[in-house]
């Protein structure tokens, strides 16, 4: 007889759906989505867990008590929400609010502009249309950043110059954050435009952007043309 996969084996069984589901090999890095029923990598997932006033997300997954898994993607958040999905993992009651959804878009927002502001104390991010500019002309770029709400002509100009580098399109262009988020991160007013230089808080901005993309889109999170709602 075939052994089942994890799975199948939680279809058949009913497995447990919390921290102690499926999961494969014993790093733990696998969990079930309880609205998808498909065993993930914990990079796809996000924990839900019950606090105080209710199911809140876990985006670092080290809140305590036992986590019930949602695919990260929005579309699938909300899927979990209308169906009471939370009620049937968890075993009891617990309060879900419709605010959910975007309560974990707004964790997502803020962890990656966290990040960016981390990244810009570090000094690797030439914030300002100048400053931007030359840094794509001399630097090691791996981002371009524009505000929702700044110029087309300013985006147009660095466009064109990001265009005439020869890693032009390893570069993630980025169109998410208001000016207002954009200066609270960065520490200073008015940023438009800013160029992202290659080091490890940058790495770690862009894959938590790239994470929020996929809970808005569903995709893969790369590029970013999605228009901050928060």
């Amino acid at each position: 007889m075939l052994a089942l996969t994890p799975q199948e084996s939680a279809n058949e069984t009913g497995g447990d759906e919390l921290d102690a589901g499926p999961r494969k090999g014993g790093a733990g890095t696998e969990r079930l989505c309880v609205v998808t029923r498909a065993v993930k990598p914990v990079d796809e997932l996000i924990r839900f867990v019950v606090g105080p006033d209710g199911v809140v997300p876990d985006l670092k997954r080290k809140l305590p008590g036992r986590g019930l898994w949602v695919t990260a993607e929005r579309a699938t958040l909300k899927d979990a929400v209308t169906r009471n999905v939370f009620a049937r993992g968890f075993k009891r009651e617990v309060r879900v609010t419709p605010e959910l959804v975007d309560q974990t878009e707004r964790l997502l927002i803020r962890s990656a502009l966290d990040a960016l502001a981390i990244a810009g104390k570090s000094g690797l991010v030439a914030a300002g249309f100048a400053k931007a500019e030359a840094a794509i002309a001399r630097d090691s770029v791996v981002g371009l950043l524009h505000a929702t709400d700044g110029g087309a002509d300013g985006i147009a100009k660095l466009g064109g110059a990001l265009r005439r580098r020869d890693d032009a399109e390893k570069v993630a262009v980025i169109k998410a954050f208001t000016t207002a988020q954009l200066d609270l991160a960065l520490g200073r007013s008015n940023v438009v435009h800013a160029a992202l230089l290659a080091g490890p808080a940058n790495d770690t901005f862009l894959a938590r952007f790239a994470r929020l993309q996929r809970f808005r889109t569903g995709g893969t999170g790369q590029g970013g043309t999605g228009r901050d709602r928060n």
